[in-house]
């Protein structure tokens, strides 16, 4: 016996992934979270760069997940190496400085393939410079609007970060 779909057709097509609360989905396999950017700062200067650096990991890994549903490797492949770059790689200062300007980078990719305004560069630099978690926040806002225009539909943030 087989189920039939209401037009009447017996193959049936799985259903659409759904994507967690908070989560958006990309493309088969692919899901990214829309975190609210001010959370983000703030959880990255109260915890005095600890949630930054799980932040930067998991951003990390949506746009390489991301990259891979698009067949593109110019948003990244190793969001491991990314994050060791930024700790213990800051003690060294160099895998810190460079891993924050290609995630920039993909960032800005990530954004031209969805079609969205990118991240200013300038302005970038600037807060990495004065405030770095004012730095997450922003990249995190642009991720936010690249994210919601790949998903088509438009999610609100989680507060929680």
């Amino acid at each position: 016996m087989s189920i039939s779909s209401p037009q009447g057709s017996a193959t049936s097509v799985p259903p659409p992934a759904i994507a967690a609360p908070g989560h958006v989905q990309l493309a088969h396999g692919s899901t990214a979270k829309i975190r609210n950017p001010v959370v983000v700062a703030t959880l990255s200067f109260v915890t005095l760069g600890i949630y930054g650096i799980f932040w930067w990991y998991y951003v990390n890994r949506e746009m390489a997940d991301y990259g891979r549903a698009r067949g593109t490797d110019e948003l990244g492949d190793a969001p491991g190496t990314s994050t060791l770059a930024i700790f213990p790689g800051a003690l060294i200062v160099v895998p810190a400085i460079w891993t924050m300007v290609t995630t920039f980078q993909r960032a800005q990719s990530t954004q031209r393939l969805t079609g969205q305004a990118l991240l200013n560069g300038w302005l970038g630099f600037v807060l990495v410079l004065v405030f770095s978690p004012a730095f997450f926040g922003y990249m995190q806002s642009g991720l936010n609007s690249a994210w919601e225009a790949a998903s088509g539909a438009a999610v609100s943030p989680q507060p929680g970060g």
